[in-house]
C-alpha cells in the first residue's frame, strides 16, 4: 500500500459489529446452570516491524492492521511525522505487518528502554516519550458543553463491538460534537494508535478535533494525545494522578467521567465553555453503561 498525503479524508469510519472475524459465539453456563452462548471479542496477534525490525507483537483483533502499524510507531516516536512511509504491507496468515520508510532505521538500543504500562493487551510505552511534553504547545480550540452531549450521545448510540460483544475499549476523533473516526480494539492503546495511523495517512488536522476513549485518563493516554497534537482528551472513566499532572504540563484539556449530564475536568479547564441549558440533557440509557461505570474507574 503506497502511502500519500493530502488525500481526502475518506467517510465516516465506523466500528463493524457484523464482520464475522472479529467475535464469535463461546458456549458455556449461566447463573442458574442453563446453557448459553455468549459473543465475545477474538484476540490474534500481529508482529510490526519498521523495515526489517521486529518492533513488537501486539494482541489486537486485527480490524485496521496498517493503521494501527503506522499509529503505533508514531506514537513511539519511531516513526517521525516528516518520515517518507513507502509501504505497509499486510499478511494475515502470517499475523504480520511491515512499515518500510525511506529513512534508514534502527531502535535496537531503544527496544532495550521498554517499560509495561498500565494500557491492557500488553500496552507498551519508551521512557523517552515524556521528552516530547517539554516541548509541546497544544493549538488553542474550545469544547462547548453542547458539542460534547452530542458527541456522547451519539458514540453512545452508534453500533459498535461493545454493544454487540462487550469486554473492547473504543476510541473516537471528534470535530465539534461529530465524530468521524471510530476505533475499537481489546486494549484502548491499540484503538487510539489505530486513530493516530487514520490521521496521518490522510493527513488529518489534529488542531480542532476532540479524542473520546471508553477507557481511564492514564499517563500513557495523555502522552499519546499530546503526541497527536489533539488538545482535548474525553473519557467516560475516570483518572489516574500522573495522567492529570502530565496533562497540566502539556496543557492539555482533560475531561473525564463524561456520562449522561455528568463530568469532570481536571485540566486545561479554560478550553470550556458552558453553552448546554442541563435541563436538556437526557441522563444515560442503562443499555449503554459500560462495567465499572458505578465506580468512576
Amino acid at each position: 500500500m503506497q502511502l500519500m498525503k493530502n488525500r481526502p479524508n475518506p467517510d465516516i469510519i465506523l466500528p463493524n459489529p457484523a464482520d464475522p472475524r472479529l467475535t464469535e459465539l463461546v458456549g458455556g453456563l449461566d447463573h442458574t446452570g442453563a446453557a448459553v452462548e455468549v459473543r465475545v471479542p477474538v484476540e490474534r496477534p500481529l508482529t510490526l516491524y519498521l523495515n526489517a525490525q521486529e518492533i513488537v507483537t501486539m494482541m489486537t483483533i486485527s480490524d485496521y492492521p496498517e493503521y494501527l502499524a503506522l499509529g503505533y510507531l508514531l506514537n513511539q516516536n519511531m516513526l517521525k511525522s516528516d518520515d517518507v512511509v513507502t509501504e505497509v504491507e499486510h499478511d494475515d496468515d502470517l499475523q504480520v505487518v511491515i512499515v518500510r520508510t525511506e529513512r534508514n532505521t534502527n531502535y535496537e538500543q531503544k527496544l532495550r528502554k521498554r517499560t509495561q504500562t498500565s494500557g491492557c493487551a500488553q500496552g507498551t510505552a519508551f521512557g523517552d516519550l515524556l521528552e516530547a511534553l517539554e516541548n509541546t504547545a497544544l493549538p488553542a480550540a474550545e469544547l462547548r458543553t453542547s458539542w460534547l452531549y452530542q458527541m456522547t450521545r451519539t458514540i453512545n448510540t452508534t453500533p459498535s463491538l461493545y454493544l454487540e460483544a462487550g469486554a473492547i475499549h473504543g476510541c473516537v476523533l471528534c470535530k465539534e460534537g461529530t465524530p468521524i473516526c471510530y476505533m475499537e480494539d481489546v486494549g484502548r492503546h491499540n484503538a487510539v494508535d489505530k486513530i493516530a495511523g487514520w490521521m496521518y495517512r490522510h493527513d488529518v488536522d489534529a488542531a480542532d478535533k476532540i479524542l473520546y476513549t471508553t477507557g481511564r485518563l492514564t499517563s500513557e493516554m495523555t502522552i499519546k494525545t499530546v503526541r497527536m497534537g489533539i488538545p482535548i482528551l474525553v473519557s467516560r472513566s475516570g483518572f489516574t494522578a500522573w495522567g492529570v499532572d502530565l496533562a497540566r504540563q502539556a496543557g492539555l484539556t482533560l475531561v473525564g467521567r463524561a456520562r449522561g449530564k455528568r463530568f469532570a475536568v481536571l485540566s486545561g479547564e479554560e478550553r470550556i465553555v458552558f453553552d448546554q441549558d442541563l435541563a436538556h440533557v437526557e441522563e444515560e440509557a442503562p443499555r449503554h453503561r459500560r462495567k465499572g461505570a458505578d465506580n468512576a474507574d
